[in-house]
């Protein structure tokens, strides 16, 4: 008999399997609020479902059953029959929120992001970017070809940024470094609350120019021009030389070990005498505990990320094992990895010249 046949299974377990299963569909309600625009609708007041549906040019039924489904989600909170407001996670939808996620929630229900999820069982089988196949062409290549998607991307990018960008200038000294070049920065986000919080230090955000395409404005908007420059490139041909430290959060993880080395050795060829590395990416445990603070709080997504990775993109989250071999191939010495309080499940990795 299979070990699997006499495991007692209770009621949660099976709400456990329950809520997975319907994850899909949970993802899904939150791109229909996200697209009929229901939480800036409802705005800050209790307002009744047809009212909303009205002004969505939706039906009263079809609009309250969407509604509730929200409600049950912790989204929104129904306070009599068919009249709801808005909870404090709900209002993460709304765009001018500071904090807002909308453009997050778009991309990562974005059918260019699901469909190839569809084929993971495949992906993993053959170890292959299920992306490609689907598409026809790698998931970078695609959102070039597709302006408004590429919009979108970089929203969301800068949206999921927003938490370490403001943990981040305060649990690093980037103070003892004059010049910071951020590899892959995208719209600036990052690096812009680095240089606010350290008046002292100059920097350069690196990415291609579609990745740089909302970074005039985010260096205009908190009036860095005079110490943030914007460079376009490649990072797989090279980065710009010259600073005592390179910056590179999100973007090993989007590659494979190979193209990994590639990127941090020309990281490694561009330091000052003396300058660091620092990597700010997950940090898995070298076994899944779900017992342990991290796992706990990440929730599984860290892990849901690296599936990720591997039908879309090609590449991977990895190890504190993983990182330092990989380090060492590129020439460079891991000297510590924190977990970066207030932004998990991020770690600050930190590499010097071997």
């Amino acid at each position: 008999m299979a070990n699997t046949d006499v495991l007692a299974a209770g009621p949660a377990d099976r709400d456990l399997i329950a809520r997975l299963a319907f994850g899909s569909m949970a993802a899904q309600t939150l791109r229909a609020a996200v697209r009929l625009r229901v939480v800036e609708l409802i705005g800050g007041t209790v307002r009744p479902a047809a009212e909303v549906a009205a002004d969505a040019g939706a039906g009263a039924q079809p609009m309250t059953r969407l509604l509730r489904a929200l409600a049950g989600l912790g989204l929104l909170k129904e306070h009599a029959p068919r009249s709801f407001s808005v909870t404090p996670a709900g209002a993460l939808l709304a765009p001018g929120h500071p904090d807002s996620l909308r453009s997050f929630v778009r991309m990562f229900t974005e059918p260019a992001i699901v469909r190839a999820w569809e084929h993971l069982d495949d992906s993993v089988r053959t170890g292959e970017i299920t992306f490609d196949a689907v598409f026809g062409t790698d998931f970078f290549s695609h959102l070039a070809q597709d302006p408004e998607l590429s919009a979108e991307f970089n929203a969301a990018m800068s949206q999921a940024v927003a938490e370490t960008a403001a943990a981040l200038p305060h649990a690093f000294d980037f103070g003892r470094f004059a010049t910071v070049t951020d590899v892959g920065g995208g719209d600036g986000t990052l690096l812009a609350g680095v240089l606010r919080a350290h008046p002292g230090v100059s920097g350069v955000v690196f990415d291609t120019p579609e990745g740089l395409a909302e970074a005039p404005r985010t260096v205009e908007r908190h009036g860095l021009e005079g110490r943030c420059s914007l460079v376009a490139g490649d990072f797989f041909r090279s980065v710009p030389a010259g600073s005592e430290l390179y910056l590179i959060k999100s973007v090993l993880h989007d590659w494979s070990d190979e193209q990994v080395v590639t990127i941090l050795r020309h990281c490694r060829e561009a330091l000052k005498p003396g300058g660091h590395v620092l990597i700010v990416e997950p940090v898995l445990p070298e076994v899944v505990d779900t017992h342990t603070e991290a796992d706990v709080s990440d929730g599984g997504v860290t892990y849901l990320s690296d599936l990720n990775m591997m039908v879309n993109i090609g590449g991977r989250e990895r190890t504190r094992e993983e990182f330092e071999d990989l380090c060492r191939h590129a020439g460079l010495s891991v000297t510590s990895v924190t977990p970066l309080a207030d932004a998990a499940p991020y770690s600050l990795i930190e590499a010097v010249a071997a």
